[in-house]
């Protein structure tokens, strides 16, 4: 089955003169073979337009991972990237009969025991799986999210076969080492196999609802674990208005500009405050209720950021709004995404020669995705590291930017998405931020605190001073009791600032 899938990938190769991708090491002759082969093939189209044709005839599979090679600019060239991003997502739906079989294997009964009513035509479908509107027991009007049947089976399939593309790039590229197309592929395999898993989908889909619990501009579909399983989600129907569909969202009286920028604090809260963002927030998975809120559906692919990023991507984005590129250079350098040994001056110029004619747009003609796009595409002179969740952060505020654009074509993101990251980084680095990390500490120094006593007593005790000389061998008796007398100060010094803090909370 492999060898005939594999055929299928040369052929489409051949037909669509992909060919001239292939690079590196005997690639001349491979070349040769193809273009004697496939001699009619046509070549006139550009070759993005030409890849992204082939992966469309390839299936689901390879369209995601068209999708995903579509954000990562610091790799791809910027003609093929913003061809890549045109794919589409869109798949027949399967036959009814599969989805009672994968129902009644999910629940180890029959469908109709579950469920009070169940409409066996789908109301979207997509590679990896459809949606069906169903009611429970109680009457509970729901959305049931099914895994396409045999969709794991053709995964393994296609990623083993770009495993081996890929292996086969990395002895033949003369930019391997830049190009990390095993890397590539396998975060391509994990973000893939965990769209497979529903439960983990229905967990994201709960923590998102519980961040944004009384939102007055978010609401997130309440999910029904009971009915959950890994090929079966089950969550909340909601009634919204497609974001895209401008009309209706005026005729119940919503302001668009108010939209637009709701959508930017949603994704800079999302980011920053939580470091857990939806991170495929295309205009088919989000609606907006009648009330005026958004209503974020399919969490099948989310982003987190450690704290080290949340700091400097927040330092990133304030520079760029302020125009300062050493700022956003140095930034860089300090989070180890470019080496440390670059020359700050000549980053920062690279960084200039990109931003500064942007700039030079009135503000509502700049897309700060797009900036951080040519960013990634400097960074690649400059050896950056790109690391999966900010290609997938990167990805998110494209669409984001896009989808406030479509709401409100004047959206100014510094104008909405500053006053946030400015609040963000003094609750940070300021006063407030110092005190919630003491808070957070405060547990762990209310079991070490009547320690204190004891262990300021061993630090003076006969035996302490043996092991403390043994440590400091060469320093004079002076220095070795002027150094147990300022350690036993500072431990008792600490006593009292975490007892200051106890009894305050």
């Amino acid at each position: 089955m492999r060898v005939f899938r594999f055929l299928r990938i040369l052929s489409t190769i051949g037909r669509h003169g992909l060919d001239e991708f292939i690079v590196g090491r005997g690639s001349s002759v491979l070349r040769l073979g193809f273009r004697a082969a496939y001699f009619w093939a046509d070549r006139s189209a550009p070759r993005g337009v030409r890849l992204r044709l082939a992966l469309q005839e390839l299936g689901p599979v390879f369209v995601k991972f068209g999708q995903l090679m579509s954000i990562r600019p610091d790799l791809i060239p910027t003609d093929i990237t913003e061809e890549l991003s045109k794919l589409q997502d869109s798949v027949p739906p399967f036959p009814a009969e599969q989805v009672v079989a994968t129902l009644d294997r999910s629940y180890g009964k029959p469908y109709l025991e579950v469920f009070h009513a169940f409409d066996l035509t789908p109301v979207a479908s997509a590679s990896v799986a459809q949606v069906h509107f169903a009611e429970l027991p109680d009457g509970r009007e729901v959305a049931v999210k099914i895994l396409r049947p045999g969709i794991g089976e053709t995964i393994e399939q296609d990623t083993a076969l770009l495993y081996g593309v890929a292996g086969l790039i990395e002895r033949l590229h003369p930019l391997s080492d830049l190009l990390r197309a095993r890397e590539v592929v396998y975060e391509f395999d994990k973000i893939i196999h965990d769209e497979l898993d529903l439960l983990r989908e229905a967990s994201s889909m709960s923590t998102v609802r519980r961040n944004f619990a009384g939102s007055p501009i978010l609401y997130v579909p309440d999910v029904h674990f009971d009915w959950c399983t890994r090929d079966v989600m089950v969550m909340e129907r909601i009634d919204g208005i497609p974001v895209n569909d401008i009309e209706q969202i005026r005729a119940h009286g919503i302001d668009t500009a108010t939209l637009g920028r709701n959508g930017v604090e949603i994704f800079f809260t999302q980011v920053f405050r939580d470091g857990f963002f939806h991170a495929d927030m295309h205009p088919g998975n989000i609606f907006v209720a009648r009330d005026g809120r958004y209503c974020g559906i399919d969490y099948g692919i989310m982003g987190s950021l450690p704290e080290v990023d949340k700091d400097c991507l927040a330092m990133i984005f304030i520079a760029f709004f302020k125009r300062d590129y050493k700022a956003v250079a140095v930034a860089h350098i300090e989070a180890g995404w470019v080496p440390a040994d670059t020359r700050v001056e000549e980053f920062e110029g690279a960084i200039r020669a990109v931003c500064e004619p942007i700039f030079d747009k009135p503000l509502k003609d700049i897309y700060f995705g797009k900036l951080l796009l040519r960013l990634f595409e400097v960074g690649r002179r400059f050896r950056m590291d790109i690391q999966p969740q900010l290609v997938l952060l990167q990805k998110t505020l494209l669409q984001v930017e896009g989808l406030g654009r479509h709401l409100d074509p004047n959206l100014d993101l510094r104008t909405s998405a500053q006053p946030i990251l400015e609040r963000w980084m003094n609750d940070q680095v300021g006063p407030r931020g110092l005190w919630k990390r003491l808070r957070h500490e405060a547990p762990m120094w209310s079991k070490t605190i009547p320690q204190i006593p004891r262990l300021v007593h061993k630090i003076l005790s006969d035996d302490a001073p043996g092991r403390i000389e043994r440590a400091l061998q060469g320093l004079e008796a002076a220095q070795r009791r002027q150094t147990n007398i300022l350690l036993a100060i500072a431990i008792i010094l600490g006593a009292m600032v975490i007892g200051l803090v106890l009894t305050s909370l």
